[in-house]
């Protein structure tokens, strides 16, 4: 599996103007797009998510798992350590959301001169 790039995501993502979020949380679905590869750990997941503050990172992974949508394993031994993955839910927004980007994409001037107005 590769590594998530940090330029993963532009500075200014569609993801923001979107009208409609998951969970209500506007990271969500960044975070849900860093996971389709496979599971990661909290510390991959930062490098693309930079932005993200670890609190409300911690806070959405926990909204995602609290819904369904991802799947938290703790590993014990020898060394303490999480992951994160999709879960068969989660996999399934994964199509749908390819689909609101290319709307967020198609749409991202009226959706920048609406916010502006």
């Amino acid at each position: 599996m590769e590594a998530l790039r940090a330029d993963m995501f532009e500075e200014i993502c569609p993801s923001t103007l979107l009208p409609f979020r998951i969970g209500g949380d506007k990271w969500a679905a960044l975070v849900l797009r860093c996971l389709e590869d496979g599971p990661r750990r909290f510390s991959e997941l930062r490098v693309p998510l930079a932005r993200v503050s670890p609190k409300v990172l911690t806070q959405s992974l926990r909204t995602l798992e609290r819904d369904g949508f991802v799947l938290r394993t703790q590993y014990d031994e020898p060394v303490r350590r999480v992951t994160y993955e999709l879960t068969g839910l989660g996999r399934s927004l994964l199509e749908p959301m390819r689909l609101m980007c290319a709307w967020a994409e198609d749409h991202w001037d009226e959706l920048l001169d609406a916010r502006e107005s």
